[in-house]
């Protein structure tokens, strides 16, 4: 039976891909931050809004974006999401001025929602159960490698050929990658689309809403999100003063650690297949939590091992929870999903712009307590919440 389930189950590569594009451009501005604050004569919080823009619309446009990829197809949707995005980055290039440039942020993110939500829907929908936890972990390696990527390239062609013509080069990159899932991704199976009668959406929010595992795990997703987010961020404001003084490029190369995660995260999908969601995700926040007190050592050396560990503990965490959806929803997945992705990228938006007030008061210190205090609720959120999978 496990033979014939291997024999036919979808491809993991285009998957990858999937996770691999949306993220290429999702936090491609982190490395940037110090640059755009000289460029355009702006505050720490300003320049934030680059990340916050397109973490806010992405929150606002994937519960929309998983209701349409129910009824039109999943593969449609993904694929013409990703064309559009590339269209967006190259817009990106064309700003004048910070305004200009947070707006064609946010519209990456409202169409960024289009490629990765709706992949994770996918791998629920066509895997079997039995290798839901390795198929997401799968997703979740190309997101890491595909937010390294964006990051690195963006940093390092900013700072030798100005970052306008990064982001044309990024664009060029999210074509070619569009293209590769138009040809792989392969269709759903016996996905029968039909039109639900009036009303029936705003319904099956309530019933989502009321299912309280699924609340708790897009809590717990709200607080992932974020410290990934304050931790990248802000560490960039940190290790561009002294006494580092690292360039635009080092700070791209810098989420190298980043690549950690990708490896680390197959491991994580086969611990939770093996010993639950509350094991592997109380890993993911002792490990993350370790790495955000490392940083506050003085040596970079321990920086860059704190920043690896925190990048593993998130990706680990995210794994896990996006993984749990499956567990607590049987139906309206690309809804629940939707859901879940409003929440996480809700915590995104808040963990790119509250940090800055702690920044003002009490700098990487302070940033990095509140990371914690964060990550500690998270762990707190998922074992009051969370059942084993066999007892959900």
């Amino acid at each position: 039976m496990v033979g014939t389930a291997l024999s036919t189950r979808p491809p993991v590569f285009p998957v990858v891909l999937a996770g691999f594009t949306a993220f290429l451009d999702l936090y491609a501005t982190q490395p940037l931050l110090p640059l755009l604050m000289r460029v355009f004569n702006a505050s720490h919080f300003a320049v934030s809004l680059t990340i916050t823009a397109a973490t806010l619309a992405v929150a606002i446009a994937a519960p929309v974006v998983g209701r349409v990829a129910d009824l039109a197809g999943r593969k449609r949707v993904i694929v013409g999401a990703a064309f559009i995005l590339a269209v967006a980055t190259a817009l990106c290039a064309t700003a004048s001025n910070l305004h200009q440039f947070v707006f064609w942020r946010f519209v990456q993110g409202l169409v960024t929602p289009g490629v990765f939500a709706i992949t994770i829907a996918y791998i629920h929908e066509e895997y079997p159960a039995w290798y839901a936890g390795r198929a997401s972990a799968a997703y979740v390696s190309g997101t890491v490698t595909g937010g390294f990527c964006g990051r690195a390239m963006v940093g390092l062609l900013a700072s030798s050929v100005g970052w306008k013509t990064a982001f044309v080069v990024l664009a060029l990159v999210n074509v070619a990658a569009a293209a590769a899932m138009a040809k792989w991704l392969p269709r759903e199976r016996g996905r029968v689309a039909h039109a639900r009668p009036s009303g029936g959406h705003g319904r099956s929010v309530l019933r989502l809403l009321q299912n309280r595992r699924l609340c708790a795990t897009n809590a717990v997703g709200f607080c992932v999100l974020f410290s990934q987010v304050a931790v990248f961020t802000y560490v960039t404001f940190h290790l561009e003063a002294a006494p580092y003084f690292l360039s635009t490029a080092a700070l791209g190369y810098l989420f190298i650690v980043y690549l950690f995660g990708a490896a680390v995260t197959p491991i994580a999908g086969r611990w939770v297949d093996m010993y639950g969601h509350r094991t592997v995700l109380a890993i993911g926040m002792a490990v993350g939590g370790t790495g955000a007190l490392l940083t506050l050592a003085g040596p970079l050396p321990f920086i860059v091992v704190g920043l690896a560990l925190v990048g593993s503990g998130v990706f680990m965490a995210h794994a896990t929870a996006s993984s749990y959806i499956g567990v607590v929803t049987s139906e309206d997945r690309g809804l629940a999903v939707g859901l879940y992705s409003t929440a996480y990228y809700l915590g995104g938006t808040l963990g790119g712009s509250l940090p800055s007030l702690f920044w003002e008061s009490g700098g990487w210190l302070a940033c990095v307590l509140l990371v914690i205090a964060v990550q500690l609720a998270t762990l707190a959120i998922a074992m009051r919440f969370w059942r084993p999978a066999a007892a959900a």
